[in-house]
């Protein structure tokens, strides 16, 4: 029999997905960003073991943020992963240390049915976007029949003075709404407390999204 953890991969088909979120409250790893709703749009392609995409964050207060991603799936549910952090409010062309607006996150993950657990290195210093250079995050993620728990922690931007400590203790369940036979609009809340700076976030979230062929 062969061993899950090295079971050969399956290829997912091309595919473009466009959505977006409407979320309540922006919480990224235990801290909130920006302030009120957020409307969270996204494009993503898969081509294989490869998916790539961009997706953005805007409040209603003049936060803007927009990413970039690319994830390479690997044999036994591990993957590997590259992401900018772009503070939209900001130059493009700044990659500077002092007041760059660009934060480079390299990050490597495993994912089961009920088990996730990434591991996350911004590679640079970048003063716009509040990365320190050398920051580190680490989550898991253990999924229930209704709910799933959350904990983080890491040090850098992710903390108030910088040193590593928890920062996201959470629980998230979601339901689905059947709108058509082939129609759901998926619905789901979190509960995030951060021991760090001892806040504590209720949020929800409404998504849409849209499958398309190659």
């Amino acid at each position: 029999m062969t061993s899950p953890l090295f079971s050969p991969l399956e290829e997912k088909p091309r595919s473009w997905t466009l959505g977006t979120d409407l979320v309540s409250s922006y919480v990224w790893r235990g801290t909130r960003q920006g302030r009120g709703p957020h409307l969270q749009p996204y494009a993503e392609y898969t081509a294989g073991l490869v998916t790539g995409g961009v997706w953005g964050t805007f409040d209603f207060h003049g936060y803007r943020e927009v990413d970039l991603y690319l994830t390479l799936d690997m044999p036994g549910g591990f993957n590997i992963s590259l992401q900018d952090y772009w503070m939209a409010d900001q130059p493009w062309n700044d990659f500077s240390a002092i007041s760059g607006s660009h934060a480079l996150e390299a990050g490597i993950g495993y994912e089961s049915d009920n088990v996730s657990l990434t591991a996350f290195y911004i590679i640079n210093e970048a003063g716009g976007a509040g990365s320190y250079g050398g920051d580190l995050y680490f989550e898991s993620r253990f999924s229930f029949d209704y709910f799933t728990i959350i904990m983080g922690a890491g040090n850098g931007w992710h903390t108030e003075e910088g040193r590593f400590a928890v920062c996201c203790v959470g629980m998230e369940t979601g339901l689905e709404i059947p709108v058509t036979a082939s129609f759901t609009i998926p619905i789901s809340a979190q509960l995030v407390y951060n021991p760090d700076s001892r806040l504590i976030f209720i949020g929800a979230v409404v998504s849409f999204s849209v499958p398309l062929g190659d």
